[in-house]
């Protein structure tokens, strides 16, 4: 359920020396420049580790669309963007084994497809052109193929059946299996990287492919070549429900005789890491028999032999959970949160219990790529005082810094961020950003809005700037201050934190809200009467609690949130979340959801609340914003209800992003600030 957007910024502003000092002056960026930040993301290193690429995702206001494109470091040098898109977003760049080609994914006609660049230079060129969408592939390392996951095509079967009968689904059972396919690359004889003349006429049947898995029972969601190419580890699933990944296992696929044996069945979801460098092992991780606390409990790793499959606990005492594992030569690297800050890990394959942090500085990694031999790595960083950026870092030199994003933020008004704690109603002690306007003057009393994350096991890092649908710049230069508190279930905090909220959801998390606002107000750092609160997702769950069960907040925006626990297991696409949380279905345990649920205790509800939601939401169904309405209407309360059209559980468009925001405004301007705000009609 979780919504977590960070922001980054590549905006120009561009300051020429001649002009009079009162230029220089800082400024409070308008709404459509903060949504109109690139974030970077998908650092990947040359073989050589010699060239980096990476993602770009810029805001097309025309188009109304985020578009996202693939940027090259050649040797340490200035980036520069090598994909333009004009139908779409180039993504997922993977170097080929020699370094000499960039494959990615493009949607340039009707379905996403692999294209190639040569280093060299050159135009793109399309490797496949299937009838389905490409959802990921891998060079073989050799680099004379790809081996890629597509979906089955049922395009004349499902036309068929609507002919005759009309339009109609059965639930969770229509879905399409992802296969594997291979597709040759041979360039050698090629003139021109753009497959002219003989060359394109004699490739042309082979564009679509040959399936090499199809005949099995499950669908594919994820694969990795062996480093000799004779194998192919894969994971699986019985079906592509989002649910199933609880039963998801990994097998070896023969790349010779395409026999496939079984490697890893445990009862609960089982998920593919990484070859070992000799390929003789793998690195997985799983739940093991575990399949009633997968949402909040930290998974276990293991390395496994292919060959006696014997296996090897990895990191048993590290509380936390691991993200991008690479098995490199110099050992295995993985990112993962202490608190509120997110460090590159090293883990000795040797002493497989130990783990050390490799790289702190800045505070947070939000991805990284090294070479096999992990004496080269990229890897994109950020802290309360700078935005994301790229950096170079070889064994034996100095770590360079690519990218100088932060640069161009430097005339904006930014957030003073800073990590406070205080104690729970029950003790526990929680964490939050405190982010402060420039100007801050701690003599006065401050009005406050409480941003609540999703997940719940999201969260809240400081930042310079933040955004989503909430006008966090603008309230800042306001005078107010900003409190985005890590509630019990937040991640970086470990395993038994993350579980606090089990069969405690809403009450405990509401605990850890008020004592936050409570801990401001002691510190005489905050006006009590000049309070708002908002979130998205488990974030505008607990916002729609606080609605119902506390009337200290001058107003509350709801987004995306859960009013009635019953409405949203029967409605979403993740029943055993509640399953999970609650330990119960409404069924077998009416009380705990009746207990949890903010409509139980809508007849005290006396907060002004704007209802955020999505049309077509799956993750967190409509039908909890209309019960939240409907409610705070009948017992009088001040309530206004924004359906986005054509949105599920995220506004994944500028120009409703920008509504969404002035909706936003407009709300805790009235209730907070008194003001009548309109919104600009150009």
């Amino acid at each position: 359920m979780s919504i977590h957007l960070r922001t980054m910024c590549l905006f120009a502003i561009l300051v020429l020396g001649n002009l009079p000092l009162k230029s220089q002056e800082k400024k409070v960026p308008s709404f459509e420049a903060v949504l109109s930040l690139p974030s970077v993301r998908n650092v990947q290193m040359a073989p050589d580790g010699s060239n980096i690429t990476f993602e770009v995702t810029h805001t097309d206001w025309e188009a109304n669309r985020y578009d996202t494109e693939i940027w090259l470091s050649r040797n340490g040098g200035s980036p520069f963007r090598l994909t333009n898109n004009p139908e779409g977003s180039s993504s997922n760049a993977k170097w080929s084994p020699d370094g000499q080609w960039i494959a990615y994914l493009a949607n340039k006609k009707e379905h996403t497809q692999i294209y190639v660049l040569r280093l060299a230079g050159g135009e793109s060129f399309a490797v496949t052109d299937g009838k389905g969408d490409v959802q990921d592939f891998e060079w073989r390392p050799d680099g004379k193929a790809i081996l890629f996951l597509q979906n089955q095509d049922d395009e004349k079967a499902r036309k068929s059946r609507k002919e005759k009968y009309g339009d109609f689904a059965e639930e969770d059972h229509e879905y399409l299996l992802t296969r594997l396919w291979i597709i040759s690359f041979d360039p050698s004889g090629w003139e021109h990287p753009s497959w002219p003349g003989k060359a394109q006429e004699s490739l042309n049947d082979e564009l679509h492919g040959r399936i090499v898995l199809d005949s099995v029972p499950y669908t594919i969601t994820g694969f990795l070549w062996s480093p000799d190419g004779r194998t192919v580890a894969i994971q699986h699933q019985p079906d592509p429900l989002i649910n199933t990944f609880l039963h998801s296992d990994i097998s070896l696929l023969d790349a010779g005789d395409g026999t496939v044996s079984p490697l890893i069945r445990n009862l609960s979801s089982d998920g593919l890491l990484d070859w070992s460098p000799d390929g003789n092992s793998i690195l997985y991780q799983s739940n093991l028999t575990d399949s009633t606390s997968n949402y909040y409990r930290n998974g276990h790793l293991f390395m496994i032999n292919c060959q006696s499959r014997q296996q090897t606990p990895v990191a048993v005492g590290f509380d936390e959970e691991f993200s991008g594992l690479q098995w490199t030569a110099s050992g295995i690297f993985g990112l993962a949160y202490q608190k509120t800050r997110r460090m590159l890990w090293q883990i000795d394959p040797g002493n497989p219990e130990r783990v050390l942090p490799f790289i702190n500085n800045p505070d947070r990694i939000s991805g990284f790529a090294s070479t096999k031999d992990g004496r080269s790595m990229a890897f994109i960083g950020s802290s309360a005082s700078q935005l994301d950026e790229v950096y170079l870092m070889q064994t034996g030199q100095p770590t360079i810094q690519l990218t100088h994003f932060t640069s161009e933020i430097k005339n904006w008004k930014l957030a003073q961020s800073e990590v406070i704690q205080w104690e729970s109603k029950d003790g526990q002690v929680i964490e939050g950003v405190l982010m402060k306007p420039e100007n801050y003057d701690p003599s006065k009393k401050h009005p406050l809005l409480v941003i609540i994350h999703g997940g719940p096991t999201g969260i809240s890092v400081p930042a310079p700037i933040a955004s989503y649908v909430y006008p966090v710049a603008q309230w800042l230069a306001k005078g107010a201050l900003i409190l985005m508190p890590n509630y019990r279930g937040s991640a970086g905090y470990g395993e038994a934190f993350r579980a606090l909220n089990v069969r405690n959801l809403g009450v405990g998390d509401a605990w850890d809200v008020l004592s936050g606002v409570d801990e401001l107000i002691g510190r005489g750092l905050v006006d009590a009467d000049s309070m708002g609160c908002m979130g998205w997702s488990q974030g505008g769950y607990i916002s729609a609690f606080l609605t119902t069960n506390t009337g200290r907040f001058k107003a509350i925006s709801v987004g995306a949130g859960i009013s009635d626990w019953m409405t949203y297991y029967v409605n979403t696409d993740i029943h055993p979340f509640t399953r999970q949380y609650l330990k119960a279905t409404p069924w077998s345990d009416p009380e705990i959801y009746a207990k949890t649920s903010p409509i139980s205790t809508i007849q005290q509800a006396s907060t002004p609340t704007l209802i955020q939601h999505g049309e077509f939401d799956r993750r967190v169904p409509i039908a909890n914003g209309y019960e939240l309405y409907q409610g705070l209407q009948d017992v009088g309360v001040p309530v206004k209800m924004m359906v986005y059209k054509g949105f599920g559980h995220g506004i994944t468009k500028p120009k409703e992003r920008l509504a969404a925001t002035w909706h936003n405004w407009q709300w805790f301007g009235k209730y907070i600030w008194g003001e009548e705000l309109t919104m600009p009609e150009k």
